[in-house]
């Protein structure tokens, strides 16, 4: 994310970002590495005791408390995103989508159900195409058990993406878009 911003800052593609980080560990590097670009906005949402015991400083952060549930969780998100964009007012957005906040990862600490991921993302990416700012998603953390619970929680995530901003891919097929794209 770190160098896409810098590519889009450089390039002039973009005048103001917004880095949403809503992996169970805090978004430290991006924290570090913008500390001192008034461009780049940093945001996290993350477990208050997990990994790194030393937080660095993001333009927002909100430490989370062990064991979090959906209501909550969700709440602050709903509070604070729509208030972030309407404060900084990007021009582009970078999400990191970690799915270590369920309540089936090993190493989270956090009690968000698959449901809430889901939910997390779908309000992320609405939120983005009604305020018409580009997103790019990346995937990060996932420590459950289960490796297919880590990729259902993923997939949702691209599956949201892929109904919310290519409707017309979604209902004609799943052969469009292979169509689209090798032409």
């Amino acid at each position: 994310m770190a160098i896409a911003a810098n590519y889009l800052l450089e390039q002039e593609r973009a005048k103001k970002i917004l880095i949403v980080d809503l992996d169970v560990h805090q978004g430290n590097g991006t924290a570090q590495i913008f500390a001192t670009e008034p461009r780049v906005f940093t945001f996290s949402m993350h477990g208050d005791h997990n990994y790194p015991l030393h937080k660095e400083k993001s333009d927002v952060d909100i430490p989370l408390p062990d064991g979090i549930e959906d209501a909550a969780y969700l709440k602050i998100l709903f509070e604070q995103l729509p208030r972030l964009i309407d404060q900084v007012r990007p021009d582009f957005i970078f999400y990191q989508a970690g799915v270590d906040i369920l309540n089936t990862d090993k190493l989270g600490r956090l009690k968000v159900t698959l449901q809430g991921c889901k939910t997390r993302d779908k309000f992320v990416l609405e939120t983005c195409k009604q305020n018409q700012i580009p997103v790019a998603v990346s995937m990060g953390g996932g420590y459950s058990e289960k490796i297919a619970t880590i990729v259902e929680a993923h997939a949702n995530t691209f599956r949201l993406a892929q109904y919310l901003f290519f409707k017309f891919l979604y209902h004609s097929g799943p052969r469009v878009l292979p169509k689209l794209l090798l032409g």
